[in-house]
This record gives C-alpha cells, structure tokens and sequence, in this order.
C-alpha cells in the first residue's frame, strides 16, 4: 500500500466582521469628541460637515475599518444631537427611591439589625406576658397541688396538714388574681413545710471546747426574773449539721440557724451544768428528736418553750 502524504488544507478566509451599526455610531462620535475644538469648528457651518466626513472617512480608514458613509452621517447627526450623551435624570420621589436601593449595601445591614432588634424586642415582651400568664394559670396552682399532696402523705400531725391548706387557699387565690409574688411567696412557703416533714434529726446539747454550752438571760420586762437557756445543734441522720428556721423571742426574728438556744427549765440546765462540769463532757447530750412527718422535735422532758438566736 503506497502512502501518501496530504497536503495541508488551507482555510478559508473569514469575512471581516462587521460592527454593529449602533456601535459605529457611538464610535464615530467618540471620534469627534477626541478633536473637540475641530469639531465644535466644522459643525458651526453646515457647509463644512461634508470635510468633517472626509476626515472621519480617512481615520477609519489608516485604521484598516471600511465605515459606509451613511453611518459616519449618522455619528455626526447624533453628536449634534447630543445622543450617546448621559443626562442625570431629573429629581424624583422615583429617583430617590432607585438612588436609595442601588446603595442598600451600605445601609441595608443596619436597618435590618434594627428591624431585628424592634422584632426581637417585641418578641421577647410578648413571650414573657405568655410566660408570666402560663405561671399563674397554670405552673404554680399545678406546683401548689402536688406540694399538699407531699404534705398529706408525709404528715403525721394533723397541724401540718392545717398549716398546708391554709397555704395551698392563699396561693391559688393568689394566682387567680394575678399576684405573682404572692403566688410563688406561698408556693415556697409550702415547700418549706414539707421539707420540714421530712428532715429527721436529733437535737443535740453543744460541749464542744471552747464553745459556749448554756447561758442566762434577765428578761426585759421583768428584770427579777431569769431565763435559763441550753444552745443546741440539729444533727441529722448522716451526722452532718442541719440548719432550722429558728424565732427568736426576744426580737420576734425568724433565722436560719444551725445552732440555737432553747430556753428550758433551771432544774435541767443545772444538771447539765453539774455534767459538763465533771469531765467537760456531757454523757446525754440528746436533748429532744425530730422524726419524719413532724413538726417539732419531741424533747426528753417538758420545755417551757421559747429560743434565741444569739448569744
């Protein structure tokens, strides 16, 4: 088989592309105003427009661009004419507005951060009176029910389970009218009961070194007389201080306190004085229990009631 070499295909010539006749237009006018001074010259007299096309013929022409005279004519009609020639439009509400959306880039961002703030603001505002209502309507009576229902089962003295609706009527009443504070002051008011049912503790006498054991007291509206008070602990089941909202009677105050005096009878302060005495230490410091569902300790003899708080 005999192999030929082909000869390279030449190809074919493409016609010169051809402008846009606008374009021309816009660039015969470019043109003119390149050599404004000329133009200005040669358009004044209307005689001189047909040297004017000569030149613009010529320039195209060293350029290597064939421009038919009938578009350089309409070049040189649009620059008297003043077209392709940008004119500001006039002020507008329109205008503005347009001038105001093509810079929303700038502004943009911070309208929305306030929009977003007003929306969130309004949000919130909204959220918490639903909040709020939903609490009174719904959250504390809910919570005041099953805190007496707690109280029911727990107690073991019918005083608790008093003290308890007494709350639970105060609460709900309340709630219904709106008086959050007052609501939610019950409502932990009835927590409080119940947990006081359930702590389970020993009253024990102090003798720790160093600590006072018991004091005296004259009381103020009657100087004769004397008060004779032991200071005591709550210690619980797992050996850890247990703190108790303790009244004091000589001010009426309510304190949370760990450690207390309960005023007792002269006789058993004296034994316990007579105790300690012997050996620093006392061998019953087991002064009263508290036991699960009740109010009060249960002491280990009669006190005529009353504490204090400091000392």
């Amino acid at each position: 088989m005999t192999e030929t070499a082909l000869a390279p295909v030449a190809a074919p010539e493409r016609p010169p592309a051809q402008l846009d006749d606008v374009m021309l237009a816009m660039d015969v006018v470019d043109t003119l105003r390149h050599d404004q001074k000329v133009t200005e010259r040669e358009l004044a007299a209307g005689e001189r427009e047909e040297d004017l096309i000569e030149r613009l013929r010529e320039i195209y022409r060293n350029q290597g661009i064939e421009v038919p005279d009938e578009i350089l004519r309409q070049g040189v009609k649009a620059l008297r004419e003043d077209r392709f020639v940008y004119r500001p439009p006039a002020e507008s509400l329109s205008v503005r507005l347009a001038r105001l959306y093509v810079s929303r880039g700038r502004w943009g961002k911070w309208a929305l951060g306030a929009v977003a703030a007003l929306g969130i603001g309004a949000g919130t505002v909204t959220y918490q009176n639903y909040s709020a209502g939903l609490e009174l309507s719904q959250r504390i009576p809910a919570a005041i029910a099953t805190v007496v229902g707690d109280i029911g089962r727990e107690a073991t003295v019918e005083d608790a389970r008093t003290r308890a609706a007494a709350l639970a009527t105060d609460g709900q009443t309340a709630a219904r009218d709106g008086k959050a504070e007052a609501a939610r002051q019950a409502l932990a008011d009835l927590e409080r009961l119940r947990d006081e049912l359930r702590a389970e503790f020993d009253v024990r006498i102090v003798s720790r070194p160093g600590e006072s054991t018991g004091v005296w007291r004259r009381p103020r509206g009657n100087p004769t007389a004397m008060n004779f008070y032991l200071i005591v602990e709550a210690i619980g089941r797992d050996g850890r201080p247990v703190s108790r909202a303790v009244i004091s009677e000589e001010d009426g105050q309510s304190r949370v306190v760990s450690k207390w005096g309960v005023r007792v009878p002269e006789s058993l302060y004296r034994e316990v004085e007579a105790d300690k005495r012997q050996d620093g230490i006392i061998q019953n410091p087991v002064l009263g229990r508290k036991a699960r569902g009740q109010l009060e300790p249960v002491w280990r003899q009669t006190l005529p009631g009353g504490a204090i708080t400091s000392w």
